[in-house]
């Protein structure tokens, strides 16, 4: 672990402040007239998510996290866990679905993850920033609509709505965001 001072802190940084894991989400340095310059950070709790601003001087230090990034490929879901094991030791790790949030539902068999781990246990995961899904609902384009972009919904094979253009129709594939969840394009 490296001790870093306030003013490094950057977005996506990892540090361990008032004995718990935070992640830097925005910063902002501030030069006030009077007085010293500071780093304003926002940071979230890794562990149960809450945010905290919090100023950090130059001459402050603090404890920036390493994180171990492991691939594991997506298994098969239990209940309320998900199933996902190891490239490299062949050992399962089941999580629970509240920890991937939303984004289980874009889970595939064999889908590749990174699981971010600090001291052994997850922290985090990330899931491909696109996948291919085949549309199974789609309204009809109704006549006379502006020649604007106007979409329409559409239901995923795994359930989940997105808006599409309205050339797309049911049985179609096509690429969607998982992190904001969108449509990208069809696939080809």
């Amino acid at each position: 672990m490296a001790k870093i001072s306030g003013s490094e802190i950057r977005p996506g940084y990892v540090i361990e402040h008032d004995g718990g894991l935070w992640v830097a989400v925005k910063t902002n340095t501030v030069k006030p007239g009077k007085g010293g310059a500071y780093n304003q950070v926002e940071l979230k709790n890794l562990i149960n998510g809450t945010k905290l601003n919090e100023r950090f001087r130059s001459a402050e230090t603090v404890e920036q996290i390493r994180l171990d990034l492991k691939d594991f490929s997506f298994l098969y879901e239990q209940g309320d866990a998900l199933v996902f094991m190891d490239t490299e030791s062949y050992e399962q790790l089941e999580l629970a679905k509240d920890f991937v949030g939303e984004r289980a539902a874009f889970l595939q068999d064999g889908m590749m993850v990174t699981v971010q781990l600090y001291e052994e246990r997850p922290i985090g995961i990330s899931l491909p920033d696109q996948v291919t899904l085949t549309i199974t609902e789609a309204d009809p384009v109704v006549k006379g609509q502006t020649a604007a972009s106007s979409y329409k919904p559409a239901v995923l094979e795994n359930g989940v709505r997105v808006l599409v253009p309205p050339f797309i129709s049911a049985g179609e594939r096509i690429i969607v965001d998982t992190n904001e969840i969108t449509y990208v394009r069809r696939a080809d």
